[in-house]
């Protein structure tokens, strides 16, 4: 029944479904998988890196996570193509905001407004929905530390703590079970490396396969965005209990 509407975007199917924005949503639950948490005093994002080959020469740039404003960060699942388009879009929009008022854009404008650009690629011919959903962690002085998901669709909404890409359905509910109001900075680092480690398809997890940022506030009250470093990374991961330290060569 699908092949008689889900040639064009525009098209409605009697059952009043989108095909190709379910399509959209379908390749970005093929790509790695990310998770956010909210904490009383941050937001933790961490990513899985896809390896594709030991030839790849790794980038020293991060895959998963991008810095949008000093005060806003995003974790990315999906077409890697269209998600740059959509950040570079959100840089200049944030840009724009600051330079008119001359403070920083508040997070959920900034998300509805990106929203409002990928709501526009499903309802005109000739264009295809941005294979691509994001996790965006920011504070802002009207609502703290706030975290949005968003998908294809250009629809958005808050949460405590949100998962996208592979297998997203399995870690929401192991989060929806571990998840606590109140949970530190640390324990949300905590957490997301376990619920990555047990839903993800590889059977190890390493640094090399793993990106984790936070946004929080510094002691002088500026919002800080910091990647983990992999060395940091591994130690963590050793800390936690996610893998085991790697034993000393006599």
């Amino acid at each position: 029944m699908s092949r008689r509407y889900d040639s064009r975007t525009t098209i409605f199917s009697p059952e009043g479904r989108l095909y190709q924005v379910e399509y959209a949503m379908e390749a970005i639950r093929n790509s790695g998988s990310a998770i956010g948490i909210l904490s009383k005093d941050g937001v933790v994002l961490v990513g899985e890196k896809k390896v594709t080959s030991k030839l790849l020469q790794t980038s020293t740039s991060t895959e998963k996570m991008y810095k949008i404003d000093d005060h806003v960060a995003c974790a990315v699942a999906g077409i890697m193509s269209d998600a740059n388009i959509l950040i570079n879009t959100a840089r200049i929009q944030a840009q724009r905001y600051t330079f008119a008022y001359q403070e920083p854009m508040p997070v959920e404008q900034l998300v509805q407004s990106l929203c409002d650009t990928k709501q526009g690629y499903t309802q005109f011919g000739g264009l295809r929905p941005f294979g691509v959903s994001f996790l965006f962690a920011g504070w802002d002085k009207n609502y703290g530390f706030q975290l949005y998901m968003s998908d294809p669709s250009g629809n958005y909404s808050g949460w405590k703590a949100g998962a996208i890409g592979a297998n997203n359905q399995a870690a929401q509910s192991m989060l929806k079970q571990d998840y606590k109001d109140e949970i530190t900075r640390e324990e949300a680092v905590q957490l997301a490396l376990k619920v990555l480690s047990k839903t993800k398809d590889s059977t190890s997890l390493t640094s090399e396969k793993l990106e984790l940022a936070e946004v929080f506030l510094s002691p002088t009250g500026n919002v800080k965005y910091q990647v983990c470093s992999p060395d940091v990374l591994s130690k963590l991961l050793v800390k936690f209990g996610v893998t085991q330290p790697a034993a000393e060569t006599s």
